[in-house]
């Protein structure tokens, strides 16, 4: 029996062929489907559509997938994600760092496993919108660059206060969601620094440090 045709599902991927292929295999199945070439686009669309979940790629141009993940989360806590990447070995676990409901191994070639995490999300996307709303969605944040001391940093602003202030960061990148009291009104503030680059195929590496020189 097919899934109700009016549940909606954004797939959000800079791939034509993943877009594409992914487009196609929830499309059979009964879904309305539609689909961004990156975050900016989803975001638009988003203005005037809000789906009942997204399929998002990673690893994007313009806008990181790590990135469009946090915005989502925040003005649409409503809304079920699941991520996509080929940078990650594949497995039941949100990778660290990630901020979706499921993740979906790209080159898996087992297309059941996402039409699954999609089923079951959905199933229970009441309790999983609470969980979105009591839990503040983590701040994403760039890597600013080295202070005076050459000490790597980066600038937070306060979901309370809104405030923002710098904080000294170690030089590992991690993917961890971290916390740290606003310097002003004490509020924890949760945060991910932006390790997009760390993540991406060695090809889109390349690309990306080929356009850099």
């Amino acid at each position: 029996m097919s899934n109700d045709p009016k549940t909606r599902i954004l797939i959000v991927d800079d791939d034509p062929s993943i877009r594409t292929t992914v487009a196609m295999l929830l499309a059979d199945e009964g879904y309305e489907v539609s689909t961004a070439e990156d975050g900016f686009d989803a975001l638009l669309q988003l203005k005037s559509t809000v789906p009942e979940l997204i399929v998002s790629d990673l690893n994007m141009p313009q806008m990181s997938g790590f990135e469009f993940l946090s915005v989502i989360r925040r003005r649409f806590p409503q809304v079920l994600v699941v991520a996509m990447s080929g940078a990650y070995q594949a497995g039941d676990a949100v990778p660290g760092g990630v901020i979706a409901d499921a993740f979906y191994a790209k080159g898996s070639d087992k297309p059941g496993i996402l039409l699954k995490f999609v089923a079951d999300l959905l199933k229970n996307s009441a309790s999983r919108a609470v969980a979105h709303i009591r839990q503040a969605a983590p701040v994403w944040v760039p890597r600013n660059g080295k202070d005076s001391r050459g000490i790597p940093y980066i600038v937070l602003t306060c979901t309370e206060c809104l405030r923002s202030f710098p904080l000294n960061v170690s030089s590992e990148v991690t993917s961890a969601v971290m916390e740290t009291p606003c310097i002003f009104c004490l509020n924890e503030v949760r945060y991910i620094i932006d390790f997009s680059l760390s993540v991406a195929s060695p090809k889109k590496k390349h690309e990306k440090l080929a356009a850099i020189s």
